[in-house]
């Protein structure tokens, strides 16, 4: 095992797994190295340096800048940014800029929001609602150029995902109806934001195919069109979800917006492990490399009108999971995060990554949190051009952007310095030069910098 896992306790294995675990491309297994002693000397960039500003540690030679902060930079319309920066989604921008489309995580009316996203005319869904989308645009080292309304009028926008066609859906965690949190409309939906047309975001409509639920963030892919939905809630647990097209749908810019409330098939993930048996829950997975066979159960009532989705289902019909959260295409897949389990499951976790390979139609553990380690919590998740992921905590204590080796090593990429507030939105310039990051109370994106090196 090497000094990076076993310092931290990151990856939980059995005898069976042994010592150089490597993280590979979707379509492969998980396999062990044949010498651990000839893996690379050691993961990441070397060790936090603290921030006489108390903002962010990073590794030597590493820096950032402030792109926005809540109550501090300002729009276009001239209102400040608003709070509670959640999931982001970056595109290659003008002049090899890049252009950010970022969530406001504000579950309150807006009548009491301190710092709401403004309801501009003909971009707002719900007048009782604070929530919504900023767009900003940066050139290409990170720096500000602009701020603006991309959705306003929803509620508790916390991840979302890119699509192939250069959109960002912002996914609403919340069932709240008409009538609650000061809602005037019900809420629970996925919204698209073009961070591009301003024209395409006008009069914001929920795509009601997706279903209602308290959503936490999707994955598109690109082949197939289908879309892998998180659903972060428990009482029970929530469920994995998969949107597959319908007979005659061309993903492409405007073609969720044309869909019918019940367009496609919604369905919830069931697990079956290697004997045939059903899993009824995520956390049982203890070793890395487990792997299930998948089927999707359909979803009687995709809206909820009386009954949440989560609900709909007996005992063994589908398999549950802790807090699904973050999600992100990337190796011809979905990675998938479960961020931890405690009295509400089977088997305590401080956090799973897994992925789906829809090829094979199957789900992988390929990283697993042990309980006690110095990490826990994991949230927001991207791909790393670099290689490996980056994961942003939500934990207890101190908070880290934690950067994963393709070998499984994990490294701290930034710790919070200001508090004890999660990490959310990771995402990599186009060019790769760039990781821009939030830390979510009040609400501050950093542009983070530096001799960033492949983690392969």
């Amino acid at each position: 095992m090497s000094e990076g896992l076993s310092r931290r306790g990151f990856l939980s294995r059995s005898a069976g797994v042994g010592a150089g675990v490597v993280l590979l491309g979707a379509s492969d297994l998980l396999q062990t190295a044949p010498n651990a002693a000839a893996a690379p000397a050691g993961p990441g960039y070397g060790p936090l340096v603290p921030d006489p500003a108390g903002r962010l540690a990073l590794p030597e030679g590493f820096s950032y800048s402030i792109v926005t902060e809540a109550g501090t930079t300002r729009l276009d319309s001239g209102e400040p940014t608003p709070s509670y920066h959640d999931g982001a989604g970056a595109f290659r921008g003008k002049a090899g800029g890049t252009t950010i489309v970022y969530n406001h995580e504000i579950g309150d009316a807006f009548a009491v929001a301190p710092l709401p996203v403004p309801h501009l005319e003909g971009l707002t869904y719900d007048p009782g609602s604070a929530g919504g989308c900023t767009i900003v645009e940066t050139d290409r080292d990170g720096e500000r150029i602009r701020e603006f309304v991309g959705i306003a009028g929803t509620s508790t926008n916390c991840a979302g995902g890119i699509t192939p066609w250069d959109t960002w859906l912002t996914c609403e965690e919340t069932e709240d109806r008409a009538g609650e949190s000061g809602a005037t409309v019900d809420h629970g939906y996925v919204f698209e934001v073009d961070p591009f047309d301003a024209a395409a975001n006008r009069d914001p409509q929920p795509i009601k195919a997706l279903g209602r639920f308290s959503h936490e963030a999707v994955a598109v892919d690109p082949t197939r069109g289908d879309i892998i939905l998180t659903e972060d809630a428990s009482n029970p647990n929530g469920l994995l979800y998969r949107w597959e097209p319908p007979a005659g749908y061309k993903p492409r810019k405007g073609g969720l917006r044309e869909l019918g409330p019940t367009d496609g098939a919604l369905g919830a993930m069931r697990c079956t492990d290697a004997k045939g048996a059903a899993v009824d829950d995520l956390s049982r997975a203890t070793e890395v490399g487990t792997t299930y066979d998948v089927t999707w159960v359909e979803v009687p009532d995709r809206d909820a009108r009386t009954v949440s989705t989560r609900n709909q289902f007996e005992d063994g019909e589908v398999t549950r999971g802790r807090k699904f959260e973050g999600a992100w295409w990337g190796d011809n897949g979905a990675y998938i995060v479960t961020s931890f389990a405690r009295e509400e499951s089977p088997v305590p976790h401080d956090g799973q990554v897994w992925f789906y390979d829809p090829r094979r139609t199957t789900l992988t553990l390929r990283l697993r949190f042990a309980p006690g380690g110095t990490f826990d919590g994991p949230d927001n998740i991207t791909v790393s051009p670099w290689g490996g992921l980056i994961l942003a905590e939500d934990g207890e204590g101190a908070q880290y952007l934690v950067g994963v080796t393709e070998g499984g090593d994990a490294f701290e990429m930034a710790r919070n310095q200001a508090g004890d507030t999660e990490f959310t939105g990771p995402v990599y310039s186009h060019d790769k030069k760039v990781l821009f990051a939030n830390v979510q109370t009040p609400g501050t994106m950093f542009a983070i910098t530096g001799p960033w090196r492949n983690q392969r």
